[in-house]
């Protein structure tokens, strides 16, 4: 649920101490690469041995596994966000081609997390809409431009990017080859 801040509630509970700050830092960002190995079932005392803490540390964190799946995504889906101002000075094409082959690239190594939560939940609708903020100005530009066809709306664009990235490519050369040819068919159509 957002907060005051309009931040999800995920990122109200980080704590405010700067030691323990690090400590939840650390153990999101042990989750990401453990997640990323291992699948959701990793084991939460592996989490906690990469982030150099205790299981009772992890468990003050995330007293659920579902508190630790809520603050990867989340903070995995901030950082995708980010990379939408990061890109605000390119062109208007090479920056929603830009952040979709990042998105493309989330999408792919999030799958099984995002499986992990429930899709109507308040973290994940939060979620969502940040994602649409961030890349949904990056097409209105590139249509502004003349760039992207003007009858595309960024819910089209997301659904044809899901769609890409739902399929298990052999590797990452071939996924960005196949995402390329599907972007051709977000240009505007010639003039007739």
């Amino acid at each position: 649920m957002p907060s005051a801040d309009g931040s999800t509630e995920v990122f109200a509970r980080r704590p405010k101490r700067a030691d323990a700050r690090r400590n939840y830092d650390a153990l999101v960002a042990a989750a990401r690469e453990v997640f990323g190995e291992h699948g959701a079932s990793a084991s939460l005392e592996q989490i906690a041995r990469r982030a150099g803490v205790g299981i009772g540390t992890l468990y003050r964190n995330f007293p659920q596994r579902r508190d630790l799946f809520e603050a990867v995504y989340v903070e995995e889906v901030r950082a995708l966000s980010a990379t939408a101002a990061d890109l605000a000075d390119l062109d208007p094409w090479d920056a929603l081609v830009g952040w979709l082959h990042r998105f493309v690239a989330y999408v792919a190594t999030k799958r099984a997390l995002a499986e992990e939560l429930v899709h109507d939940s308040e973290v994940f609708r939060s979620c969502r809409t940040e994602i649409y903020a961030a890349g949904e100005p990056l097409l209105r530009r590139a249509q502004a431009a003349g760039a992207a066809r003007p009858d595309a709306d960024f819910d089209d664009v997301v659904r044809l990017i899901s769609g890409l990235a739902a399929y298990q490519f052999p590797d990452p050369a071939q996924r960005d080859r196949v995402l390329t040819i599907a972007l051709d068919g977000l240009r505007p159509p010639p003039p007739r």
